[in-house]
């Protein structure tokens, strides 16, 4: 069996417009230090707006 590393990690995604954190998902930090931005879908602001990576 595969033994997981500390590299993937679990990372959630903030609404730029309003701040509530909606979505989980996870990278990889060693290849992808940089903060990842991807488009969602916020029930908040009932419309699709840039997602950043929380702290």
């Amino acid at each position: 069996m595969a033994k997981k590393t500390e590299a993937r990690g679990i990372i959630y995604l903030d609404c730029t417009e309003c701040g509530e954190r909606n979505y989980t998902t996870s990278k990889n930090r060693k290849n992808d230090p940089q903060r990842l931005e991807l488009k969602r879908y916020c029930p908040r602001c009932r419309a699709h707006k840039p997602h950043k990576e929380a702290k």
